[in-house]
């Protein structure tokens, strides 16, 4: 089981990493010009909060397991990226824009949050 937390793991902290870096990097008109046709309808400092979470969300998947301090951590990081997700799912919902992705790490986080759970817990 500790195989499949740390691929699932380390696969959802490269996702998070590289999407949140690209939110806090560029402005929402390039988001915009690179798909996210959402992020012009956000302010600006939301769309690079929302960055910011999912990158302190990749990090907290990865180190604190890593370096055994506090390992509940990753679980705990694995739930808020749900709800980042979550929110993501009804965004795109209501535009009426494809959710599929964001509907899938949402799942994965899920798994990830349980599977962390039952890890640190034994």
């Amino acid at each position: 089981m500790i195989v499949v937390f740390w691929v699932l793991n380390g696969l959802l902290a490269l996702a998070f990493l590289a999407s949140g870096a690209m939110k806090l990097m560029k402005s929402r008109e390039d988001l915009a010009a690179s798909g996210m046709a959402w992020a012009p309808h956000f302010s600006a400092p939301s769309v690079k909060l929302i960055g910011l979470a999912q990158v302190l969300g990749a990090i907290g998947l990865i180190l604190p397991p890593l370096l055994n301090i506090a390992p509940v951590l990753a679980p705990i990081a694995s739930t808020g990226l749900l709800i980042i997700m979550i929110g993501a799912v009804v965004v795109h919902i209501r535009r009426k824009e494809s959710f599929v992705p964001a509907l899938a790490l949402g799942v994965l986080s899920l798994a990830s949050a349980v599977i962390g759970f039952v890890v640190t817990s034994s």
